[in-house]
This record gives C-alpha cells, sequence and structure tokens, in this order.
C-alpha cells in the first residue's frame, strides 16, 4: 500500500512497509515515537517539492476546494505509470474519488489511515529526505500567511462586513449628531433663545448660527442660501427684540467652531448613507426592495452576516433586535413582542395595527 502525504513543501509518497500495522490502530501511534521506528513502517518513493510558495497555495486551495492541483497530478501521473496495481491511503475522500477517477487506482480512506497519517506528521523531518528543517519552516510559514491572506480576499462571508460596519457607523453618527445639536442649541440659546423656535431644521440651524455669530449682527446678515425667505425674515424680527443674554467674543468662537463639527458630520453621514444605499442594493437587493436600505442592513448587522440572516427562520428574522423584550416577557409570563428591528419597515408602518404582526411573519 502506498500512502498520499500533503505537506507545505510538497507531495510525498510512501510505502507502508507492513500493512499489518493498519489492524493495530489503538497501538500505532508507539510505531512513530522516534525516526528509527517510523522508518520501520513507512519508506519515502516520491517526493515532488514545491517551487515556490504561489505553486504550494495553488495546490492547497484546489485541495480545500476538493479538485486537483497540478503538482498533484504530475506526481500521480509517476504512481500510475509504475505502481498502477498498488492501493493508496489518502486523508481526504473527495481527493481519493478524483484520484480513482483520473488514474484508476483504488483509494483508502478510514480512522486506521488517518492515526497512519498522524504518525508520519510527528516524524516528518525525519522521514522526507532532501529538505532541511529551517527550509521546511520556512515554507510552512509563508504558506500559512498566503493561505491566511487568500481566505480574507475571498471569503463569500466576508462580502457584507463593509454594511455591518457602515450601519454600525451611520448609528455612532447619529447619536453623536444629536448630542452635538442638543449643546449647540442650548448653548446658543442663551444669547438667542428665539432662533431655536423658528429654525426646526438642525443643520440649518448651525449653518444660521455659524452665518450670524452675534444676534446684533443679523439684520446685517444674508441667509438667503441656508433658510427660506419668509423663515430668514422672521429670524431677523425676532433678533431685533430677542431676549437672550450677552456672551464675549470666545463664547461665540466656541460656538462657531461647533456648528463646524456638526456640519461636517452632517455632510460626511450623508455620504456614507449614499456609499451603504449602494452596497446594499449590490449585495442584497431583493432584501433592499423589501425593507429599504437602514432596515436591511440593520438586520444584516444583528444577525451578524446575510448568510447569517438567510439561514434564520422567519419567527427569529420577525423578533431581531426585540431580544431583551423577549425573554423579558418569557420571565414575566407576559406576551412577547411581535416585532424587533423589521417594525420600521415601510410595509410594516403603512399595515394596519391589528395587520403588523401577520405582515411581519410574511418576510
Amino acid at each position: 500500500m502506498l500512502v498520499l502525504f500533503e505537506t507545505p513543501a510538497g507531495y510525498a509518497i510512501f510505502k507502508l512497509l507492513d500493512e499489518k500495522k493498519l489492524s493495530q490502530v489503538d497501538d500505532l501511534f508507539k510505531d512513530f515515537e522516534t525516526p528509527e521506528l517510523a522508518s520501520k513502517i513507512v519508506k519515502l518513493k516520491h517526493f515532488k517539492k514545491f517551487e515556490d510558495t504561489t505553486e504550494a497555495l495553488s495546490a492547497v486551495t484546489a485541495s480545500i476546494e476538493g479538485k486537483m492541483s497540478k503538482s498533484l497530478k504530475k506526481i500521480m501521473k509517476k504512481v500510475a505509470s509504475k505502481e498502477m496495481h498498488e492501493e493508496l491511503a489518502v486523508a481526504d475522500a473527495k481527493i481519493g474519488n478524483l484520484i480513482k477517477d483520473k488514474f484508476d487506482i483504488n483509494c483508502v480512506c478510514s480512522t486506521a489511515v488517518n492515526e497512519l497519517m498522524r504518525g508520519i506528521r510527528t516524524q516528518m523531518n525525519g522521514l522526507i529526505t532532501g529538505i532541511t528543517d529551517k527550509e521546511f519552516t520556512a515554507m510552512s510559514l509563508g504558506l500559512a500567511h498566503s493561505l491566511s491572506r487568500y481566505k480574507l480576499k475571498f471569503s463569500p462571508d466576508k462580502v457584507d462586513t463593509m454594511i455591518v460596519q457602515a450601519i454600525s457607523l451611520l448609528d455612532d453618527l447619529d447619536k453623536e449628531l444629536n448630542n452635538y445639536i442638543m449643546r449647540c442649541r442650548e448653548w446658543y440659546g442663551w444669547h438667542f433663545p428665539e432662533l431655536g423656535k423658528i429654525v426646526t431644521d438642525n443643520l440649518a440651524y448651525a449653518k444660521t448660527v455659524k452665518a450670524i455669530g452675534f444676534k446684533v449682527k443679523t439684520a446685517s446678515t444674508d441667509l438667503s442660501s441656508i433658510l427660506p425667505e419668509d423663515v430668514e425674515d422672521e429670524v431677523k424680527a425676532a433678533a431685533e427684540i430677542s431676549m437672550g443674554t450677552d456672551i464675549s467674543d470666545e463664547d461665540i468662537e466656541n460656538i462657531t467652531f461647533l456648528c463646524d463639527q456638526i456640519i461636517q458630520i452632517a455632510e460626511y453621514r450623508m455620504s456614507l448613507y449614499d456609499y451603504l444605499k449602494n452596497r446594499m442594493q449590490a449585495i442584497a437587493p431583493n432584501l433592499t426592495i423589501m425593507v429599504g436600505e437602514l432596515v436591511g442592513a440593520r438586520l444584516i448587522a444583528h444577525a451578524g452576516s446575510l448568510l447569517n440572516l438567510a439561514k434564520q427562520p422567519a419567527s427569529t428574522v420577525q423578533i431581531l433586535g426585540a431580544e431583551k423584550a423577549l425573554f423579558r416577557a418569557l420571565k414575566t409570563k407576559h406576551d412577547t413582542p411581535k416585532y424587533g428591528l423589521i417594525y420600521h419597515a415601510t410595509l410594516v408602518g403603512q399595515s394596519n395595527t391589528k395587520l403588523k404582526g401577520k405582515v411581519t411573519k410574511k418576510f
């Protein structure tokens, strides 16, 4: 019997000298305690060394995908031409089936073979000749790094990572923006309290405060690019009879700086939303049409990935985001929640109150 053994340095073919050892699986590890004992069980017949890390990576990725690499085909051609009558022990049953179909070699994959592979691996450096320990370690490390980079680059599960990060950042920006706006309204409200009631839009309020500065300059400030004409007239009229207190130059300087921050964050939030919208339409178009970009992105983020969300049953998707309420209801023996994040979807919001629960189940 021959043994096909894969290493980071190349493919090795061993000859099993005593096939009876495979029937003694429990004691097989004792025959591989030292290189001398291992050499009495298996003997190296062929070794196909990888030329570089690129060849090693292609061989490993092909093996992971259940395919035969070029290096494996080359060494199997030698085996097929010289020792076609021999059985071949392999670690992967899929690779064994491919070898059997292509080269008509009987392949064996069992628990005993796995134990044999484990034994060979423990004494690999002593059994394989033609490569030094230092060279073998370097090739192992290089292959590990290359394989990790390959998996990160081509993993189908990672395409939605950008959506998860973008929606999380969008929620964080909304919280920070609300805090900044609240602080700006309270701070400038001491100087010009009437402005907060007239200008309700947060971004327009920050731009107006930045343009006006001291309220005494309101009459001479052009706000036509920020506010509608009727609102601008109302602001200028309110500034003349304002009940606010006077503030110093240092105060207005800090308030203006805060307004700059609000405007920058608001503009970045708009560009981030456009980015998220495009990513959602590209990666999850059906989900986007059904529940919208924001709700769809939050569902993906809450589930962990688009694949995890797709695997969830309808009853789980229905209450995603309402886990605390669910467990509280189960603990207190009250009614469980009918919906979680999906409640904010347009179709659910437009539904009759009595039908909202049924509509969420349809998703």
